[in-house]
Formats: structure tokens, sequence, C-alpha cells
């Protein structure tokens, strides 16, 4: 399950909107944070995750966040500051065992798209010629449908889809998406015969009966997932600062759990915004986080690239700098990947994260100002022409050391305590089992 919300910049007061993606996978799904390179084509066709493609003839430079196993993203952002993430919502509309993933829309789109409307334009287009499908667990088959938010630094659209059919609508201040259709009777564009369609199926009567997000929605799934709730709270916490947020405000809301005055994960829950796993009922986790700063000229993307963000490190990125080897994480433990170093450490907390996690938060969070000071003034003059791509590369790299060394403090005080829910202990003795993780 995921959130993804932004603020358009007349809602900030950070001079650009603002765009955000929690990605919330399995606790073993490791994510990679990787950058593509503007490249040219003679290959006719690009392989996604189970079909293939035609490809083009030259493809746009892209940050993206995606599970390893899969070709597409979870989100992203290009070098023309076109920002994407996608979300699982679950409807009526039967599930395609092959087609495009909508991680698989979303890289199409930051590839070959500059602008927020044109990447509307082309996700529609592809989900109607080749239609959207295929398993998107990772241990577990588990098929949905997807919702977007498509942002660049002029404007935003919401994109809710179900099978084939399709609503999107402009973004006006703030928005915000999660695992639930959202859109009711208002929208800017449509697929054809929406309406049609469900009058036929018996969903309404006729159009004046007719709302999106009620005909469409598998109700079952939908309550499950908790979506509505999480949209509903993050929502609610745009609206409050409009026109006062900020990157910390954001960060805030991205970190946030629904209890957060007595969080543990054992007491965790789907309304999390930061999500830890814990069972059955809560079998996701946040595996990595990204806000991305949408100025005109130059993005700031804050990636974790590590799991939980209320105890990461968000560290500047600009794509034209690139990112250090932080390495290519799996679905078992390597000690040598960034994803897994602070994973190992998230799980030893998971029985005294009171007792540590304010501690690291207190000390991310003074790292989090120095660098966010230190990297807006570099971004300003790498605009004007006075600093160096190699200059924007060192703040970042100087970011993922500091990640490294709170990481490394952390896992040497904290021991592994006992938590006396026997179900939230097998559930995670079953996890690390998998991924060959002692701890």
């Amino acid at each position: 399950m995921c959130d993804t919300l932004v603020a358009l910049r007349n809602s900030t007061k950070e001079n650009c909107s603002i765009f955000a993606k929690n990605s919330d996978r399995e606790p073993n799904e490791a994510q990679l944070v990787e950058i593509y390179p503007r490249l040219k084509h003679e290959a006719r066709t690009v392989k996604c995750t189970y079909i293939e493609v035609p490809q083009v003839k030259e493809t746009h430079t892209v940050l993206i966040c995606r599970p390893f196993w899969m070709w597409g993203a979870e989100m992203g952002v290009n070098e023309h500051g076109l920002v994407i993430g996608n979300e699982a919502v679950f409807t009526k509309e039967p599930y395609s065992k092959t087609g495009l993933t909508g991680m698989d829309m979303l890289r199409l789109a930051l590839e070959r798209c500059k602008s927020a409307e044109e990447a509307l334009d082309l996700i529609t287009g592809l989900l109607e010629k080749y239609g959207q499908g295929g398993n998107c667990g990772f241990t577990k088959e588990m098929y949905y449908h997807n919702s977007f938010i498509i942002a660049d630094p002029k404007e935003a659209w919401v994109l809710e889809t179900a099978g084939k059919y399709w609503v999107a609508k402009k973004v006006k201040n703030v928005r915000s998406i999660s695992n639930a259709l959202s859109i009711k009777r208002e929208w800017d564009k449509a697929s054809p015969r929406l309406i049609d369609h469900a009058v036929e199926k018996g969903w309404c009567r006729d159009d004046k009966d007719f709302s999106f997000a009620k005909c469409y929605s598998d109700l079952f799934y939908t309550f499950f997932a908790k979506g509505r709730i999480r949209q509903k709270y993050t929502q609610r916490k745009l609206e409050e600062k409009i026109g006062e947020i900020d990157f910390t405000y954001i960060k805030k809301i991205m970190r946030s759990h629904y209890t957060d005055l007595d969080y543990t994960p054992v007491r965790g829950s789907m309304k999390d915004i930061c999500m830890h796993a814990g069972g059955t009922t809560r079998p996701s986790q946040t595996a990595g986080s990204l806000i991305v700063l949408l100025y005109e000229d130059l993005q700031l993307s804050w990636v974790t690239a590590t799991s939980t963000p209320c105890i990461s490190l968000y560290k500047p990125v600009f794509i034209p700098a690139g990112i250090p080897d932080i390495g290519k994480p799996k679905g078992t433990y390597d000690p040598q990947s960034l994803w897994w170093k602070h994973e190992k450490l998230h799980r030893k907390l998971l029985s005294q994260y009171r007792t540590y996690a304010p501690e690291i938060r207190k000390e991310v969070e003074e790292l989090e100002r120095k660098l966010e000071k230190l990297a807006k003034e570099l971004r300003d003059k790498y605009v004007k022409g006075e600093a160096s791509l190699k200059e924007l590369f060192e703040v970042t790299n100087t970011a993922f050391d500091y990640a490294y060394k709170i990481i490394e403090k952390y896992d040497k005080i904290v021991e592994k305590g006992f938590i006396l829910n026997p179900f939230f202990n097998y559930y995670w003795r079953k996890v690390n089992k998998q991924a060959l993780l002692n701890i």
C-alpha cells in the first residue's frame, strides 16, 4: 500500500511545487534507486515487466525507485521535472494475468514525456491499447489496478483507472491519493463509455446516479487497504497548511503514524503513512520514500533509498550529478547494500522503537537541516553557473555517508529485545528466515 501527494507552487512557500510518495511493499522486497541516462535506441521494442512494447528513438534521463525484480518503477522524476507516483487500487473490473503494470506505464511515461499532460495522454493511450495486468506481488500473487499523481513544475493531474476505464482531474492547489478511487462526479478527462459501462453493469441507474469511485470500487479490498482513511488524513494535512507547505512539513507527513504519541511497530496499522509490516493484516511496509522540489530549472530530489522514513535520512539528489554506489539489493540480506544495512537496524529496533527511534529521528533531522541549506544554496549557484556538477554530487555523497554512519552507530548500540505479542514475533521470525537474515 502507498501514499502519494502533491502541493502546487501556489500552495507552498518553497517557490516550487512539491511531490512526495511513500512506496509500500513486502518487507523483504528491496527497492533500488537508480538514474538512467538519456539514451538513443536501435531496438524496435522494449521488454517491460511482462510484455514488450515498441521502443522510441530516444529516452530521457530518469531517476526511479523500483522493486528490485520489476522493470517498472513505483515513483520517479525525469530531467524535465516530470514526476509520477502510482497507487494500487481495487476495482470491480477483472484483473488481467498479463499486460503493462502500473509501474511499467509510469516508467515509460518518465522516459518519453516532458510534461504532466503529455504523460497523462501517454499512460491512458498505453492503458487502452495494451491493458494493465500482471502479478505485482513479490512472494505472493497480487493483482490490482492503478491510480497516479502526475506532476511537473507548472501543473499536476490525478489519474484513476479500473481496467481500461479511467478518469483524470487537474489539481488546483493540493491533492493526495492512496489505495482507493477518489474521483466521484467531477473530472476533466475520461475514457469513452465510462458511464454507459457502469449502467450496463448495473452499478448505477444513469449519469445522474454515477460516481466513478462508488461505481467502480471493489468495496471489500478497498476497505481493508484503509486507503480512504490515509487519503483523508493526508488531504486534510495539506489543506491545513496551504500557502505554508514546505519540505519540512512534507517530511513530517511522510513519516507519520496513526498513533504517533504512543507509536510502536507492534501497534502499527494500515492507517499509517510510514508503515511497518506486522503480519497477515499488515503485510506491507514503506520500502522507500521520495520527495521532489519541482523547480522549473533544476529539480531537487530527496530519497531515503531505505525503508521506514521515520528513522531514515532523506538525501538530496540532483539528476545531472548522479548518485553514489549504494549496492544492488535483492530479496535476501546483503550487508554490502545500504537498503539492507538500514533494514537490519530497523528489525533490531522493532522491540525497542520507543527507546531508540526518537534519538535517531532527532539526529537525522539535525543533519537534514544542514543538508537542506547546503543543497538549496548549491542548486541556486549551479543554476547561475557558479557551481559544478562535482559539487552537487559531493553534497549527495556526503548525505549518504551520514546515513551509513548513523546506521553503523546504532547497529552497534541496539540489541534485539523481546516483544510480548507472539503473532508479531512469529511473523518477523518467518520474514527474517526468508531473507536469510540472522538477528
